[in-house]
């Protein structure tokens, strides 16, 4: 015959395993559906990069030349031309929130640097000595700075790489 007391050890083993398992379940569950959201965030967010109207909007800023910050503002402030101040404001915002996921851990580097194609350094590079001046004349020292981070977190990727 069979002890009591042995089949409430097994009973009690089977039960713990039980637990343990749907933990592990659970654990691997959450892990995939994290992942998941990460994707589904990066995706949403990069949609601009990868759309029509944001590839003109790129290429719009991109174009842009000046001789120096003077000229700059004669060309190109938003009390002369508001239609490159809203495009340029969209791009610049955009990649704020970029370095401001990357800096949560929200968006992977890979990921970043795959879907902007560099778009984000060149915006960085060719818009830093504007951005550093709004930072001393128009807005608060750390304008921006998400896009600062980001843009220079991307450079020491393609850094690494070569």
């Amino acid at each position: 015959m069979v002890d009591l007391v042995l089949i409430e050890t097994v009973s009690y083993i089977a039960g713990a395993l039980g637990v343990l398992i749907a933990a592990i379940f659970y654990v691997l569950n959450l892990r995939e559906n994290t992942r998941n959201r990460r994707i589904t965030l990066t995706n949403t967010m990069m949609h601009p990069f990868m759309t029509i109207e944001g590839m003109k909007h790129y290429h719009d800023l991109s174009i842009m030349n000046w001789s120096d910050l003077e000229d700059y503002e004669r060309k190109y402030d938003s009390s002369v031309n508001p239609d490159n101040f809203a495009k340029r404001m969209a791009m610049w915002n955009l990649c704020e929130n970029f370095g401001m996921l990357y800096r949560e851990g929200l968006i992977d580097l890979k990921t970043l640097d795959s879907g902007s194609s560099g778009m984000i350094q060149s915006l960085w590079h060719k818009f830093k000595p504007v951005i550093e001046m709004l930072r001393v004349t128009s807005y608060p020292s750390h304008f921006l700075e998400n896009f600062e981070y980001v843009a220079g977190q991307l450079d020491d990727f393609h850094e690494e790489k070569h």
